[in-house]
């Protein structure tokens, strides 16, 4: 006689080593609890999810949190109240106050803003700003004086700076002198406001021809000069090294 030989199906033995509660893993030959379960010691626990929580399905944490206006507190959701003139954050964790008005414990004050300023769109720093041609000096805006010949700019020391043409002399803007064979330039608002054109150069305000000795060139600035290779500059000319 033939002894019985009873064979089970790989698929059937790794059925019977998954637990209750539990379902094979989608890619791997493991296994992994239902939602709602965590392993230990080689079972599926239920997960106890607390009131005011709702079930995640992450791997890591609690596997729960709590629903939005409720924050965790000693394994529990505890609720918080949201002042007037303020909202729930979009994670539903925390409360913000509504622009125009800033934290102050736990309730939404009013910001005073200043005359002649407005609430500020920023999400940091200062709640206000002064108006257009007023500047900040404490917790007041004051009008700023813009000389003859200039412009508004609070990026500015003076919170103004010259037309072109112009220069700050003192409080006022005065005209530019430029010599001739000079330009105007606008590059900063220090200095003398002007430069000589290309082949000339500066000897105090005026701009003088510029002599280049033999086999020299015009540099880059087209102010000075510089030797051609292979000379060498040695005092006010170009010998070879």
């Amino acid at each position: 006689m033939f002894a019985a030989v009873i064979y089970l199906a790989p698929a059937a033995v790794h059925a019977q080593n998954i637990p209750e509660n539990a379902h094979a893993e989608r890619f791997g030959s493991g296994w992994e609890c239902d939602l709602g379960f965590r392993e230990a010691n080689g079972l599926c626990a239920a997960i106890l999810v607390p009131e005011n929580a709702y079930l995640t399905s992450w791997a890591y944490g609690l596997g729960w949190e709590c629903q939005r206006g409720f924050v965790l507190e000693e394994s529990a959701c505890a609720a918080f109240s949201v002042p007037k003139h303020a909202y729930l954050s979009a994670r539903g964790d925390r409360w913000k106050c509504e622009r125009g008005y800033e934290k102050v414990a736990d309730a939404c004050k009013a910001i005073v803003v200043p005359e002649n300023a407005h609430l500020s769109d920023k999400d940091y720093g200062r709640d206000w700003n002064c108006n257009p041609r007023f500047v900040q000096v404490n917790d007041e805006c004051f009008a700023t004086e813009v000389p003859e010949h200039a412009y508004f700019d609070p990026s500015s020391f003076n919170n103004w700076r010259c037309d072109r043409g112009y220069q700050a002399t003192g409080d006022i803007c005065t005209t530019i002198v430029i010599p001739k064979n000079g330009y105007l330039v606008t590059t900063s608002s220090y200095g003398q406001g002007w430069k000589c054109q290309r082949g000339y150069e500066q000897r105090d305000l005026l701009c003088a021809v510029l002599k280049l000795p033999e086999n020299a060139h015009l540099d880059y600035s087209g102010n000075n000069w510089e030797c051609d290779e292979p000379y060498r500059k040695q005092q006010s000319g170009c010998v070879l090294s």
